[in-house]
């Protein structure tokens, strides 16, 4: 890993290697996303101590949607670059972008942009939060616009905390295509190396796990080979300390005729404290596609939603769907 030692600006470089991707020499969605929040988090933890004060260390507060544009394969380097784009009193707005390199030919290709919002917790206290630097801006419309995002990614995340209640529940002998046939959970213990100095864990380590969850409700819906195409915003409602113990739970909700979509959800149960209950740590909608072995887009079993609330959750993946398919279609009609 290669640092460029900058402020506001951070390039990272990794080599794919075979234990960062699928049997397909695909890397996977949550190596990727891992490595974006490293570089948002050591990028934002600079900003943030960057002047005199009280220490800090910055948690992801939410990832936006991340595109997968171009897949990334075993022996290509990623170049990671990070630049801090919009500060609020209490947040920082991180831009990343990912490049893969073949490094026998040189072709360099775009792979994802992300953007990612962090917040400052005080090392005295991690559940107080500091006050973030401001930036300068080169032109004025960048804060205003940078306010305009700040604005709506609050306004959203604070929905979402509301929405995500439910719990992904086990049916026995369920029908191939159904939500309960495909729907899978992962039980993990967070240890020492998933966390931050601090005791509370990386939220590219939680992003990673939750990657995993959709690969496998993906694979077993489709039985063929999966990469991830998108995700959703991802939203962290709050922490996970080391020590709890943590459930991640996947279920398909959508299906068009060549993606899934997946609703994953974060559950910590603080087993060594007595005194906090089971609550949702993260959530987010992962969408993935089905490829043949010259990876080429396969169509994809239909879901069959059995339940009143299945059949509701298909149709607001499907308005999700439509929603970013119309906005694609206007970004690629050529402009007056």
């Amino acid at each position: 890993m290669c640092v460029v030692n900058c402020v506001t600006w951070v390039v990272f470089r990794w080599i794919m290697r075979p234990d960062d991707a699928n049997v397909a020499g695909n890397v996977h969605g949550g190596t990727i996303l891992k490595m974006i929040e490293e570089a948002g988090a050591i990028i934002s933890t600079r900003h943030c101590n960057s002047q005199n004060g009280e220490r800090c260390v910055a948690a992801l507060a939410r990832v936006e949607r991340t595109d997968f544009l171009s897949p990334m394969c075993i022996g290509e380097v990623a170049h990671v670059s990070a630049e801090i784009t919009y500060t609020s009193k209490h947040s920082v707005e991180v831009q990343v972008n990912v490049m893969s390199e073949n490094i026998l030919t040189g072709t360099k290709k775009l792979t994802n942009k992300a953007t990612l919002w962090y917040v400052p917790l005080s090392l005295k206290n991690v559940d107080k939060v500091l006050e973030v630097p401001p930036v300068v801006y080169s032109r004025q419309e960048q804060e205003e616009e940078g306010r305009k995002r700040y604005e709506a990614q609050k306004l959203e995340r604070m929905e979402t905390k509301w929405r995500n209640g439910d719990i992904v529940q086990p049916v026995p002998n369920p029908e191939p295509n159904t939500v309960s046939y495909s729907q899978s959970s992962l039980i993990h213990l967070v240890g020492p190396s998933d966390c931050t100095l601090h005791g509370f864990v990386h939220g590219g380590v939680t992003m990673k796990l939750m990657d995993e969850v959709a690969g496998i409700v993906a694979a077993r819906h489709c039985k063929t080979n999966i990469v991830t195409a998108s995700v959703d915003a991802i939203n962290f409602h709050d922490k996970i300390r080391k020590g709890c113990v943590i459930t991640i739970s996947g279920r398909m909700t959508f299906t068009s005729n060549k993606s899934m979509e997946i609703e994953v959800l974060v559950d910590a149960d603080p087993v060594v404290d007595n005194s906090q209950k089971r609550y949702r740590a993260a959530s987010a909608f992962f969408t993935y596609v089905s490829l043949s072995q010259e990876g080429k887009s396969l169509p994809v079993p239909q879901l069959v939603p059995e339940t009143e609330d299945e059949k509701k959750r298909f149709e607001e993946g499907k308005g999700r769907y439509l929603q970013m398919k119309a906005k694609r279609q206007g970004q690629a009609e050529p402009q007056p």
